[in-house]
């Protein structure tokens, strides 16, 4: 929870520097993991949908729609700086308007090692003289 905390609170709009594959992969997970309570807990409060097969409740949508609007700028400020991990600009990332294919290229990128050292875009998060500091942010 402490790495999506980090996101929001330190990084909320920082496309600049590198991101680990640890930080990328535990925001998201915190990040689906609140979708789905949020998408639970609207069905459950507003009566998501009908017995007679209407229309599902509107308002079901408003509290995931603010949480989306507010995680929008701090999710794709990370997707950027995990581009930048490993080597590529933060355009990379309009790749995903490609159907199908440009998801699943973004999805490698994100699975991908860090390169080695310094890159144009800063130091590795994972170089030596960082473990102090990367270990105290699962601790806080």
């Amino acid at each position: 929870m402490n790495w999506y905390l980090k996101v929001l609170k330190e990084h909320y709009a920082d496309f600049n520097g590198r991101a680990r594959r640890k930080e990328y992969w535990m925001f998201t997970l915190f990040h689906i993991i609140i979708i789905i309570a949020i998408m639970l807990l609207s069905f459950v409060l507003l009566g998501g949908e009908n017995y007679n097969n209407e229309e599902p409740n509107p308002f079901v949508f408003i509290g995931l729609g603010i949480y989306i609007l507010a995680t929008f700028i701090p999710s794709l400020a990370l997707s950027v700086r995990r581009l930048h991990d490993v080597g590529k600009s933060g355009w990379f990332y309009l790749i995903t308007l490609i159907p199908y294919i440009g998801g699943l290229i973004l999805f490698v990128f994100a699975c991908k090692d860090s390169e080695n050292g310094a890159n144009k875009w800063g130091e590795n998060p994972k170089g030596i003289g960082n473990n102090e500091a990367i270990n105290e942010i699962g601790r806080e």
